[in-house]
């Protein structure tokens, strides 16, 4: 890769950290969000739910704006998004509009999130892999070290200050955009027809509101049942809503001319379907350990707060030093070795976690916790070069804002099975049937990946998308 793609990498990098890093960072802060505006935690972790949502539906909708009317002016724009919802987030007059302006935020990292990954697809063709490499590092980094600054951030200021300093980041990324990316093409609509009836019909608005109603009403009706700790009618009859909204999407996204998601599409190209349900699979496993570990060793093993945070950072960081070297092995032989040696080391995790005992040493902890973390950093270079292999260079903005979605929609899922799992209460014996669950999952990974069809080094595919 030549200097200017190396900055354009850096440029899209800074912008879509803000995304993990603002999800992450904010879990510390539910503590001192509870006493400031005084909520149970169960209204507070709204604050968590509402940027996952928010995310999960915004995502593959930019991205198919950015297909329509191309993707530098839109990067820029969530810049300008992220930066005003930091600048009024900390002077909130009500958790109601702290609320809003999260949700605000969510949407303009999200923005850049999904073209930021278009935007390397298209502007750099060599050396796919380790540029995406790079990607990796800065969006594990920022989830791996968000905790972390969350918490020194609580410790010397207050929760305001998890706003502010999103402004630094999107300064220097709005400056390197700025200079770097390349000018999009004319949008490609006939002269004389860009009426704003037009650009709805390109961006298939009906569409986008049935998918976006649809996908908020399930994930309300099941995040609902998950914060307040049981199952209602009430979040059964949303749920099911949500469910017969999608049907509904489904069946107007076959019938238009120009659908928001070309479901014909992901029809024909059956392997860009398989990397979605792979992706949503690898980050049910991946965050039901990093999620259910922190409770495992606090409560069973009564490992202290500070050692639990040393211990989940080496998860990260294992996935941050193992991105670099997967990007220059996926670059000469293609995705789908790196996604089964991922595959098998999640299992090899998951069987750790059915096999657990009340007085396993802690360096088995930590060999677990590397057998993730290693596996992560592979797949997260792994499945979006896959992801880059199999979609057409057209469809690609909508293509990575479904990626991210499915991410989303792991994430979430895992939350529920432990959930489920456990009830109200954390148990180490439902700790070890997630561990069981979690190992079945894995294992379909392993065999999805065996029978996956690989087309040799990225590079060589990408050409001829």
């Amino acid at each position: 890769m030549n200097a200017r793609s190396w900055w354009l990498l850096i440029s899209v990098g800074l912008g879509i950290l803000l995304n993990p890093l603002n999800s992450s960072m904010v879990s510390v802060a539910i503590p001192r969000l509870q006493d400031g505006f005084q909520l149970d935690f169960t209204a507070v972790s709204w604050i968590i739910f509402s940027f996952y949502m928010a995310s999960a539906v915004a995502q593959p909708v930019v991205g198919k704006a950015s297909d329509v009317f191309g993707r530098r002016n839109l990067f820029l724009a969530g810049l300008l998004v992220t930066f005003a919802a930091s600048l009024f987030a900390p002077v909130s007059p009500s958790f109601g509009w702290l609320v809003v302006f999260r949700v605000v935020q969510s949407i303009g990292t999200s923005m850049m999130v999904a073209v930021g990954m278009a935007l390397v697809r298209i502007h750099i063709t060599e050396r796919q892999g380790t540029a995406l490499s790079v990607l990796s590092i800065f969006l594990s980094g920022a989830a791996a070290i968000g905790p972390f600054i969350g918490g020194v951030i609580m410790y010397w200021w207050d929760w305001h200050a998890i706003f502010v300093v999103n402004i630094p980041f999107v300064a220097a990324s709005f400056l390197l955009a700025w200079r770097t990316i390349p000018e999009d093409e004319p949008p490609t609509a006939a002269a004389g027809s860009t009426s704003f009836r037009t650009w709805m019909t390109r961006l298939d608005a009906p569409g986008i509101v049935l998918f976006t109603a649809g996908l908020i009403a399930l994930l309300v009706g099941l995040l609902s049942a998950k914060s307040s700790g049981h199952v209602s009618l009430l979040h059964v009859i949303v749920g099911l809503i949500g469910l017969l909204l999608l049907a509904v999407f489904v069946r107007h996204e076959l019938r238009t001319a120009s659908p928001f998601i070309p479901l014909r599409t992901f029809a024909q190209y059956r392997a860009m379907t398989r990397v979605n349900v792979e992706f949503m699979l690898v980050n049910v496993v991946f965050y039901s350990l990093f999620f259910g570990l922190p409770s495992y060793l606090q409560t069973v093993r009564h490992v202290s707060e500070f050692h639990t945070g040393l211990l989940m950072l080496s998860l990260g960081l294992c996935s941050l030093v193992v991105s670099p070297l997967a990007g220059r092995w996926i670059d000469r032989s293609g995705p789908r070795p790196a996604l089964l040696l991922s595959a098998i080391l999640m299992t090899a995790g998951s069987v750790w976690i059915a096999t657990l005992h009340q007085t396993t040493p802690v360096i088995r902890v930590c060999v677990a916790l590397a057998a993730f973390g290693i596996g992560n950093g592979l797949n997260n270079v792994g499945m979006q070069a896959a992801l880059f292999k199999s979609s057409p260079k057209d469809i690609i903005g909508v293509a990575s804002g479904l990626f991210q979605t499915s991410r989303y929609v792991g994430t979430i899922l895992s939350s529920l099975l432990i959930g489920i799992v456990m009830g109200g209460t954390f148990s180490f014996e439902g700790f070890r049937i997630v561990g069981v669950i979690l190992a079945v999952i894995a294992l379909s990974l392993v065999f999805m990946s065996l029978r996956g069809k690989e087309s040799g080094p990225l590079q060589q595919s990408s050409r001829h998308v």
